[in-house]
Order: structure tokens, then sequence, then C-alpha cells
């Protein structure tokens, strides 16, 4: 940590990005992407402290010196975008379609993704280089090639077995619960998951069988079938 009173000092935050003092704003940009990039937490060898400071010493050079010796009102705090990282819910992991990314330099991107990228997988958009990071919830989540979706179900099919309709991203499947597949509380279906892309098999989808003791329009039901209801659109 940098320890000054009025928080990093010009020269900490020129050594921290590697820059000299003679560095416009595009070489501030490019040093920054590189050493955010570098010291990620998110990354392989990341460090959040790291990337703190590698935030905090941007910040400080993009005020030109001499311009805190006039009082100034400080600026309302805003959140820094995460530098490289692109993250998408599973729908479009599935079956791609256009996002928006909030770049490092400020502009707003619109990227069409194609089906079937995974998390840790690197695009390009408009020069800039990002990795995709799937993020899920309860109702349906990605687990490298496949798609996971919990699913609820009467717990005396449960303990008996018999036959359920599931609305899956891929539409509706009749599905045969044997009473093992019931006390173990999945079931895999083969080769419904996320399509093969590049070196990476065709997925699976799993669904986790709980038993139907939550209110029928919980907020995870509610999401699992608007995403069955987007994909079928």
């Amino acid at each position: 940590m940098f320890g000054t009173a009025g928080g990093i000092s010009f020269k900490q935050a020129r050594e921290v990005l590697g820059v000299s003092p003679m560095a416009d704003d595009a070489e501030l940009r490019r040093a920054y992407h590189a050493a955010a990039k570098r010291a990620h937490p998110d990354r392989p060898g990341g460090d959040a402290e790291a990337f703190r400071q590698v935030v905090g010493a941007y910040e400080r050079l993009r005020i030109k010196p001499g311009a805190d010796r006039f009082f100034q009102p400080p600026a309302p705090p805003r959140p820094v975008p995460k530098p490289g990282v692109l993250t998408i819910p599973p729908q479009v992991a599935l079956a791609g379609g256009d996002v928006e990314h909030g770049a490092f330099d400020g502009r707003r991107l619109r990227i069409t993704l194609p089906p079937g990228l995974r998390a840790g997988d690197a695009i390009r958009a408009d020069g800039v280089e990002l990795t995709i990071a799937v993020r899920g919830d309860r109702a349906v989540m990605v687990r490298g090639d496949d798609l996971w979706l919990t699913v609820w179900v009467d717990p005396m099919l449960l303990a008996r077995g018999g036959r359920i309709a599931v609305d899956t991203p891929l539409g509706r499947r009749i599905v045969w619960i044997t009473k093992k597949a019931g006390a173990r509380g999945l079931v895999r279906l083969p080769g419904q998951g996320l399509p093969a892309r590049g070196g990476r098999r065709q997925g699976h989808m799993f669904l986790r069988l709980s038993p139907r003791d939550a209110p029928a329009d919980s907020p995870a039901r509610t999401r699992l079938r608007q995403f069955a209801a987007a994909w079928a659109a």
C-alpha cells in the first residue's frame, strides 16, 4: 500500500504503470490496460491489492501534475469496470447473441458473440481483448462444457420414479426419473449442453432434482422459465 497523506504520488504512480513523466494519454491507457490485465485477480498470478494499486495509479496520473495545488471539490466515486473481462449469462454462452461492454477507456462496445463460448475463452472487439466469464444462478449455470438446471419435483415422484416434463433452454423435454436418479437427485441428458466449439466437446445437460417444497413462483423458477422462453423466442 502507498501511504502518503494525499494518497499515491505521481512518481509512485508512474513506477506502478512503468511510464515516463512525458507519457501522453494514449500511452497511459496502454500501460494501464497491460498492468491491469497482469494484476487482475481473476487471472492466474493476479493479486487484488496489486490490481487496486494499478487502478489508483491510473486515476492519479489522469490528474495533471500541479492540478492539486488548487482547491477542487472531490469527484464522486464511480465504479471502475473490470478491464479485459466480459461476463455473460448462460443463455448467451449457449446460443450467442449481442451484448454490451464498458471498456476501460470509457467506450461502450456492442459485441456479437458466437454460440458455445466457455469461461476463459478470449475474444477481441474493436482492438480490446476480453476474457469470457459465465455467471449463472441457482436455476441455471454453466460448468465447463455442461449446462446445469435445477428442477423442482414432487417428492413422491422422486421416491417412486416416473416421467416429468421439463422446460429447458432447448425446449420441453420428457425425462424419465428412476428411483436411483431420484435418490441421487441428478439426471444427465447427453449432448444437450454447450455446443462444440474449437477443440471443446459437445456438452451435456444435468438436471438437479430438488423436492418441490418451495412456492411455485419462487424467483429461481421464474428465471428458469424466462430463460427457456427467451431461447424459444
